[in-house]
């Protein structure tokens, strides 16, 4: 089964909304051309950089519906159905059958009450079990509130309805134990790194691709990344990572990311792709991280408007 998931970059995608908060079907539109044009193999609708969380269902299901239709099969589209236990999270499942998404994407739950590991797992491998869809892990390690470890992981990784693990533990070792175990498997996962200032390591490692945030303005130059490491040049890839790693740190206001979502969207409305920059958690564009992102934008249009 997990021949047909593409390896390569993949767009973890903001929503795009109406100065009423209300979804902006036509950017999604315009975000779908835009990722196909960037290089980019598939999307991860309505996770944190998508703001699904503080999103209703229909308006994830309208983000979901409208990428499915827009795409028109040149991209894999997946969302997020994460919730507190299994059965929640199946009945999130169920609002996506029959939408034409290719999987589900699942993290660790967002809260836990005396959880243990191996009630995550099999928590885990119930709705791998009981899921009409194929299902995506998103392992955070310790950056998730409810951490469920690596050797967890490794205990379902063979189940035939796994179709992408996104590691973004930012951990060297956990992606060396991923690896290993992928090898010991006949039909494994897709492994997508999601450290987007850190991709050299895990493509040398074997990971297959990267999953990133910041994949809806950064796709091409994460397939040069992506092309270097496959070609053997690491020091190559290194030197794309290290200009893509800039290129984030300015768009998003440099040091602990102040403007993060909002200038990501306000890069894409400069593209004129996304209509306006609203976002519906806590983030705004500063004058001068908008200044900067312009800047940035000058300098990159090459890479960031193919």
């Amino acid at each position: 089964m997990n021949k047909e998931y593409r390896a390569g970059i993949w767009s973890a995608a903001s929503t795009p909304f109406t100065d009423k908060g209300e979804i902006d079907v036509e950017s999604i539109k315009r975000l779908t051309e835009h990722h196909v044009r960037l290089g980019v193999k598939g999307v991860f609708l309505c996770g944190t950089s998508g703001e699904g969380p503080w999103m209703t269902m229909d308006m994830c299901r309208e983000v979901v519906d409208t990428t499915v239709k827009a795409a028109a099969g040149r991209l894999k589209v997946t969302v997020q159905v994460t919730d507190n236990s299994a059965v929640r999270i199946l009945d999130n499942i169920k609002q996506y059958v029959g939408s034409g998404v290719d999987a589900v994407i699942v993290a660790p739950p967002f809260f836990q009450i005396n959880e243990d590991q191996e009630y995550l797992k099999n928590m885990i491998v119930d709705v791998l079990d009981k899921s009409p869809l194929p299902v995506g892990f998103y392992h955070r390690g310790a950056y998730s509130s409810v951490c469920i470890d690596v050797e967890t992981v490794k205990q379902f990784m063979s189940h035939p309805n796994l179709m992408m693990i996104k590691d973004s533990s930012g951990d060297l070792d956990t992606m060396k134990k991923l690896c290993e175990h992928v090898k010991t498997l006949t039909d494994p996962p897709l492994l997508l790194n999601g450290d987007e200032f850190n991709s050299v390591p895990y493509l040398k490692e074997g990971y297959d691709g990267c999953l990133f945030g910041g994949g809806c303005f950064n796709g091409a130059m994460s397939n040069k990344i992506i092309e270097a490491a496959a070609d053997g040049d690491f020091g190559k890839a290194q030197e794309w990572q290290d200009r893509m790693s800039s290129m984030m740190k300015e768009i998003f206001g440099g040091e602990g990311f102040p403007c993060w979502l909002a200038a990501q969207k306000q890069v894409l409305v400069e593209l004129d792709v996304f209509a306006t920059n609203k976002t519906i958690i806590n983030y705004s564009l500063s004058d001068e991280c908008h200044q900067a992102l312009k800047a940035v934008i000058e300098r990159e249009k090459e890479f960031l408007l193919p």
